[in-house]
């Protein structure tokens, strides 16, 4: 077993792969700010440390006492929009941060981290599905600062030994997805429409994305524990979703008579995505098992009973 660290590990992805460490009985420590965390998504038998991967200070503390393997590096700036209207501060996090971590790694000696990044490092595609393969143009400075420390990765294994594997993933949803946070467009519509509310949908509707539920990426972060060192992997399920089919089929299972109301199309996102991941069946032997009706279904029961 491992002595682990998620950052970012009170928020959506953070908080399952810390139950899922814990259930494997890795000895699991989360260091969040809460500025997009919950606290109660934590789990009982980790340890949590409230901060920032900017606070040089606490991180060399967190690191010094604890001795940590394997790092999950979750926290970030995750916003598009926020990334657009604010640079500065999301280099700031996403790759100063990020790089405080991978010194905090080689002044004491963890050997691996497991990176979350983001299929936007792509931005707009030559071929659908993309794999590894495809060009790297990202659109957006949230992009831009994820691949970057993608970079800094391979720099630190090549020149301190630290082992990396890199997860870019499509577009995450799932149960503790924020229903108020620009990025989680399956959580706002849930929300949204079962409270009788109109969403916004910005743009046609005819934008695309490639929904991969939460369970699936939590599987592919465990089995990269101690596989896939040195690789980046694309998880996704190759399937375009346009946001109008999304919408139709979440009001449809909830019931709901509402009708989106639509928007000019926003700065930085991508118009058409889905992933390439059969590198990653090859890698680590990971498909993806949710299927979209079954996850959307939990995302709505998740909402119904909070």
């Amino acid at each position: 077993m491992s002595r682990c660290l998620v950052t970012g590990g009170a928020g959506f992805i953070g908080s399952h792969i810390v139950d899922a460490l814990v259930a494997d009985g890795h000895e699991t420590t989360v260091l969040d700010d809460l500025s997009t965390g919950n606290r109660d998504q934590v789990n009982i038998a980790a340890r949590l440390v409230v901060g920032s991967v900017c606070d040089v200070a606490l991180l060399e503390q967190c690191f010094a006492t604890n001795q940590f393997e394997v790092i999950y590096h979750l926290a970030a700036q995750t916003d598009v929009m926020t990334s657009v209207d604010d640079p500065d501060s999301d280099a700031k996090h996403n790759i100063l941060g990020g790089i405080r971590v991978l010194e905090c790694c080689r002044r004491h000696g963890a050997r691996k981290v497991i990176y979350s990044s983001s299929s936007a490092v792509f931005g707009e595609p030559d071929y659908l599905p993309m794999d590894e393969a495809h060009p790297v143009r990202p659109i957006c400075p949230y992009a831009a600062s994820k691949h970057t420390l993608e970079h800094y990765l391979e720099i630190a294994r090549i020149n301190h030994g630290l082992d990396y594997t890199v997860l870019r993933y499509a577009n995450a949803y799932g149960p503790r997805q924020d229903p108020h946070h620009e990025g989680g467009v399956v959580a706002i519509f849930a929300h949204k429409v079962l409270n009788g509310v109109r969403p916004t949908i910005y743009g046609d509707g005819m934008q695309t994305r490639d929904f991969v539920h939460v369970a699936d990426l939590v599987r592919a972060n465990l089995d990269c524990l101690d596989r896939a060192d040195g690789q980046s992997l694309n998880l996704g399920t190759g399937t375009e979703v346009t946001i109008t089919d999304l919408f139709q089929r979440i009001a449809g299972m909830a019931g709901a008579g509402v009708e989106p109301h639509y928007a000019d199309e926003r700065q930085g996102e991508m118009k058409r995505l889905s992933l390439d991941s059969r590198k990653a069946a090859q890698v680590i032997d990971w498909k993806p098992q949710v299927e979209l009706i079954e996850g959307l279904e939990s995302v709505l029961a998740h909402f119904t009973e909070n």
